[in-house]
């Protein structure tokens, strides 16, 4: 038999960033520590609102699995003596299993203690099973209240804990468990008596709480849907909001607002802007993507005095946009350009400096890439202006009020400026990608600007000792450095990672603000790549064994790791590719045991040895010339022709001859067949199947 089991703890108003987290929380805690315990269950539902976290687990079982245990003794001739009575070590195993010696099983010359706990009644755990559930629980903020010592999201004011239709009896932070649940703050009155898991869900949208937060979801893109239908126009649901909004409500009811159409002078991200981050709004466009003067928003409550939330809505948002047209007509007193002296007095990082000086780092850096890439003078300098504007509208009001539109803004007071298209563009695409899915730059400046800053901050903040640890990336350079290696290999670009560091070194030197031996902190940056290299090949499908291959060889020039990475890949597939890794890691493993890479013909004694000596002869030359034109598939089938020879050679000779002379000079052949290949990858790295 069984029953359901629903847990509500009511509490005030949780984060709404701080729900969806708790419910996976409460799954998979539930499956865990039920299956701990040996209580069968069925289907979980972690499921809630603002104001309360509720679990409903279904069937589960009325007692605990018996739990049978079978323990390995001593052997039989230890435990028992010749008359086959229980010896000291014998009578003590059984002890310690709690049964007799009469008891012990006797298999495979041991003896054995088979013992069997009866399950006890389901209910009776129950108290101690949600408690630990509860306690258990974290938050990425909690909270104490009162002289509880608990730490919890928010203080808690109510539980309803039900077993099928009795209630268990437990007690967390003061507050003991009952039968009852709170309607809606505003629309419900008194408590609300729950006489089975089954009845919860109807009763409490009764009273104006729409529980299951998926139903809630749907309803809410339902209404949504409604007013676009019914106003002709496209409501823009950023999904990070619809989840936001549906965490802040517990009977949504959509509405549609309206503002002046002067507002709508502003840039559309600036009156977006408003409308999502403070207000939790909706956008609205027509059906040709241009901004309407209405909203959608999401009222916690019914139909009820809809137009006195529609008027109050309006008002808020008439108060955001008049601020927002202040800043913007204030911002624009004066050009982007006189703004850039202000930086001096923002501090970007104490020992790195104020942003100003990032900024004279960035220009150097844009002039010293985009000459890097052979592009035009009217091009380098459209880089150097667009860095040396690039930050300049954080000091702003708009950017001031609004931190998410920095560059957007910068972009629009520099075409306002009169400033070129492309420098414009290479403001907002400097901070690009934002996040993991964004848009890459696209202009030469701004791909250009935005390695400059990036590569600025990752070396800036390794060399004066801020680097990343486990989760720990306040400064985000792990998205820095994925960043810069996702704009490399988007635009094909040749900016090797040594060069990129070299010169980042180089800036902050000039500046003073090296605060660390630099071949030290190149190591270092260089290694923190590597690992955003790896998350590259493992998205490009190449297998770790090819992967750590590749990465083992030099790795700096990121396309061309890619285009080795893929090559060997396809060369995996050859039929005579695991005999070439066999004969190549014998030539590796005897090839570590000296650096010596000088080759003296006239210290051959074997035909073998001449022959390999000619075979490394004539590849050489193809293999560095198609390595150079990056034909890596046939560089490696021209290593394979040296196969044979290598086979012949091992066959014939001892590499480690008594002879020092002899001795080096075959393994300074092996040593340089063996540095012709680390220009493609180290082989000795790969795993054959």
């Amino acid at each position: 038999m069984s029953k359901d089991l629903l847990l509500e703890l009511g509490t005030e108003e949780i984060p709404a960033g701080f729900i969806d987290y708790t419910f996976k929380q409460l799954t998979e805690l539930s499956k865990e520590i039920f299956s701990n315990n040996r209580i069968e269950i069925g289907e979980i539902q972690a499921t809630g609102t603002p104001r309360r976290l509720v679990l409903l687990i279904k069937d589960v079982a009325e007692k605990q699995s018996d739990l049978e245990k079978e323990v390995r003794g001593p052997a039989v001739r230890i435990a028992f003596d010749e008359e086959g009575n229980p010896s000291k070590a014998g009578a003590g195993f059984a002890r310690g299993q709690g049964i007799s010696p009469e008891e012990l099983e006797v298999r495979d010359e041991y003896v054995y203690a088979c013992t069997r706990e009866l399950g006890e009644d389901t209910k009776k755990l129950l108290a101690e099973l949600l408690t630990e559930i509860i306690n258990k629980l974290n938050f990425p903020k909690s909270m104490r209240w009162a002289s509880e010592e608990m730490r919890f999201a928010r203080p808690i004011k109510w539980i309803l804990s039900l077993y099928g239709e009795d209630i268990v009896d437990l007690s967390v932070a003061g507050v003991k468990a009952s039968n009852w649940s709170k309607g809606h703050r505003f629309l419900s009155e008194g408590q609300i008596v729950i006489d089975s898991p089954a009845e919860y869900f109807a009763k409490l949208e009764k009273e104006f709480v729409i529980v299951d937060h998926n139903r809630r979801r749907e309803m809410i893109v339902e209404q949504i849907e409604a007013i676009a239908q019914k106003k002709d126009v496209v409501v823009k649901v950023d999904e990070g909001l619809l989840t936001e909004v549906n965490f802040l409500v517990e009977y949504p009811t959509a509405l549609c607002g309206s503002f002046s159409e002067d507002f709508l002078e502003l840039p559309s991200e600036v009156l977006i802007t408003s409308m999502r981050e403070h207000q939790r709004y909706f956008p609205v466009e027509d059906k040709k993507g241009n901004l309407q003067n209405l909203f959608v928003t999401v009222r916690n409550g019914n139909e009820e005095h809809i137009d006195v939330v529609r008027a109050g809505n309006e008002k808020v948002l008439q108060a955001r946009l008049s601020d927002a047209i202040f800043f913007y007509e204030e911002d624009q007193e004066e050009t982007l350009a006189t703004k850039v002296d202000k930086l001096k007095n923002v501090i970007f990082q104490e020992d790195l400096g104020t942003i100003y000086e990032k900024v004279e780092r960035i220009v150097s850096l844009s002039g010293e890439f985009a000459n890097q890439l052979g592009l035009s003078e009217d091009k380098v300098e459209q880089a150097k202006r667009a860095a040396k504007l690039s930050k300049a509208d954080l000091v702003t009001g708009m950017v001031d009020e609004f931190s998410k539109l920095q560059g957007v803004m910068g972009s629009y007071y520099a075409l306002n400026d009169g400033e070129d298209e492309e420098v414009a563009s290479a403001i907002f695409e400097h901070y690009l990608p934002r996040y993991a899915d964004d848009i890459l730059p696209s202009t030469e400046a701004g791909i250009i600007v935005s390695i400059a800053d990036k590569i600025d901050s990752i070396v800036g903040f390794f060399s004066v000792g801020i680097i990343p640890t486990g989760s720990q990336d306040p400064y985000a350079l792990r998205r820095q450095a994925q960043g810069i290696v996702k704009i490399i290999v988007d635009a094909g670009l040749e900016l090797d990672l040594d060069y990129l560091i070299e010169q980042s070194l180089a800036t902050l030197k000039k500046q003073d603000k090296l605060q660390r031996d630099g071949a030290e902190v190149k190591a270092e940056v260089l290694d923190f790549f590597k690992l955003r290299l790896e998350n590259l090949l493992e998205e490009a499908e190449v297998r770790y064994d090819v992967s750590d291959a590749i990465l083992a060889s030099n790795f700096t020039n990121i396309n061309d790791t890619l285009i080795r990475a893929t090559a060997l890949m396809e060369y995996r597939e050859d039929e005579g590719f695991e005999e070439l890794i066999t004969a190549f890691n014998r030539v590796a493993n005897l090839a570590s045991k000296s650096n010596n890479t000088e080759i003296n013909p006239e210290l051959f004694e074997d035909d073998s040895e001449r022959e390999l000596y000619s075979a490394y002869q004539n590849a050489k030359d193809k293999i560095d010339s198609l390595v150079a034109e990056r034909a890596y598939v046939k560089a490696l089938t021209e290593v394979a022709k040296l196969k044979e020879p290598i086979d012949n050679f091992f066959d014939s000779v001892m590499v480690m001859a008594k002879n020092e002379e002899v001795k080096e000079n075959r393994l300074g052949l092996l040593n340089s067949i063996s540095n012709l290949l680390a220009k493609i990858a180290d082989l000795t790295k790969i795993v054959i199947d």
